[in-house]
């Protein structure tokens, strides 16, 4: 069974969408998904549905600023006036709070992908105790020295001309090259998945064809900092299984390195169950590619394993 329904918001303004993948059975485990950058919870209902039908209580929210957490347009890609990466991390937290209460005793995972991973990293860091496991799906690594020039920009820019403002160089700087590798290409999309249907429908919907605001890169900008720095880092729990998940051929992750990168920092830093899974061939969204079901039943078998 499937439901929506909405919570407020840590921004203080806003009633946060959710969607929730009601098995028809026991609920074996919780599994709280962090969608990705420019799009929405419900494009996880192919995998919500597959994993429900396996025991797990499905459920996650279109982040501030994305899906049907949108009243207004001109919100779309903004995050908060203030403490907008605080806001959204703690729109996760409110979920995880609410899904508890559901359903006490039994394991707790979150997935995250793309931008969700780098929230999600965050996330673990703040939030670590008493998850059975996180998947970092669909993330990457960036320097230091270029995520502060990055916020440096767009700090600059919001000052300059309002947190609202839409920067086609921000947006070209953070997007623009994902794309180069797939050419000749079909689409401007082609980077996210090798399956057409998908990507044509991804085209197709407003809730997938916005710019970020200069706030919502600024945020995303120093989430993505904070999240590689030593002493948050230190804060994971030790014990916590970390699955690091991608496809080979996913620029957001430079191809392999970014995710490596990550998978190696979690093992220096003491976790003891780091998992690095790169899948051949595949793009952007594991979750939307052709061999899927191989994607699911990895997952699945991973999860499982940590039960």
């Amino acid at each position: 069974m499937k439901n929506e329904f909405y919570y407020p918001s840590k921004d203080g303004l806003t009633q946060i969408h959710a969607i929730e993948w009601i098995p028809d059975g026991d609920v074996r485990a919780v599994l709280q998904i962090a969608h990705g950058m420019v799009e929405f919870i419900d494009r996880y209902d192919r995998f919500a549905t597959f994993m429900a039908s396996k025991g797990f209580y499905v459920v996650g929210n279109d982040h501030l600023g994305h899906g049907k957490s949108v009243t207004d347009g001109s919100a779309l890609g903004y995050f908060a006036k203030e403490n907008g990466n605080a806001c959204v991390i703690g729109d996760m937290q409110s979920l995880r709070e609410i899904a508890s209460k559901k359903y006490p005793g039994v394991p707790y995972f979150l997935l995250g992908h793309s931008m969700g991973s780098f929230l999600s990293r965050q996330y673990i860091e703040m939030y670590g105790e008493g998850l059975a496991g996180a998947i970092i799906m669909g993330t990457g690594y960036q320097p230091t020295a270029t995520l502060n020039l990055g916020i440096f920009l767009t700090s600059l820019l919001g000052k300059l001309k309002g947190d609202r403002y839409r920067s086609a160089f921000v947006n070209n700087m953070a997007l623009g090259s994902y794309n180069k590798s797939f050419k000749p290409a079909r689409t401007k999309n082609d980077w996210l998945t090798k399956d057409e249907a998908i990507v044509d429908a991804y085209e197709a919907n407003p809730l997938n064809q916005f710019m970020f605001t200069v706030n919502g890169y600024n945020n995303m900008f120093r989430g993505m900092r904070f999240a590689q720095k030593k002493e948050n880092l230190d804060m994971i729990p030790k014990s916590l299984p970390i699955l690091v998940v991608s496809g080979y051929n996913d620029p957001v992750g430079n191809f392999g390195k970014g995710p490596t990168t990550v998978a190696e920092i979690y093992r220096k830093t003491g976790i003891s169950d780091v998992t690095l899974k790169l899948f051949p061939n595949d793009r952007h969204e594991i979750l939307n590619e052709l061999d899927r079901e191989e994607v699911d039943r990895f997952i699945l078998s991973w999860l499982e394993e940590r039960m």
